[in-house]
């Protein structure tokens, strides 16, 4: 994969250990959706999985197809080292953007998207993406920050609100649920949103 700016900024972050945004295990509001699913083997993807504490959940809960993507090699290293049975073939050292592996039934977005800059191209192109990585049908669920978007093209995590991120998401996806999460960490309770998109 070749060294681009964005890989560059994101090992960098790893290798500080700026991650502020790792609260260390899975969030609450995933980990309590994924505990009532049924079938072990849906194709899972977790992408700009970070340190990925939900894949080593879903992993040692039995989920047999379970891929994380990261544009950092450094977390995917981790995570096989936590999991020396993860298989390797599931770690993807990747541009989120030229990832083609296959059709997911599931994506979990744990604040990802809040991570590009925001522009309305990166947005819209999220979304698109985003859909051509699922099945008919398949599903992203998962948790987007809920605030104030500010003209600062350089402190990530970026905002939104529901309104402009169901502008990018509905050509694509039908809204199952979007709503304020009702089982944040105190830290960022009020400030997610958990929603629940099926692909068109």
């Amino acid at each position: 994969m070749a060294e681009n700016n964005e890989e560059n900024y994101w090992t960098e972050r790893y290798q500080q250990q700026q991650t502020g945004w790792d609260i260390g295990y899975p969030s609450t509001p995933i980990k309590t959706y994924v505990e009532q699913l049924k079938n072990k083997q849906i194709k899972i993807l977790i992408p700009g999985a970070g340190n990925a504490h939900e894949a080593t959940f879903l992993h040692q809960n039995g989920f047999k197809n379970v891929h994380i993507l990261d544009i950092s090699v450094l977390p995917l290293k981790d995570l096989k080292k936590k999991n020396p049975d993860f298989p390797q073939e599931h770690l993807h050292h990747e541009d989120f953007f030229e990832h083609v592996v296959g059709q997911y039934d599931l994506i979990l977005e744990q604040t990802f998207f809040c991570s590009f800059v925001p522009t309305n191209e990166n947005r819209r192109h999220y979304a698109q993406h985003m859909a051509q990585l699922l099945k008919k049908n398949g599903k992203l669920v998962g948790l987007w920050f809920s605030f104030p978007l500010t003209g600062d093209m350089e402190k990530r995590p970026f905002g939104g609100d529901k309104k402009s991120y169901e502008n990018y998401l509905s050509p694509f996806f039908e809204i199952q649920t979007f709503e304020t999460a009702y089982n944040s960490i105190p830290e960022r309770a009020g400030n997610e949103l958990f929603g629940i998109f099926i692909k068109k």
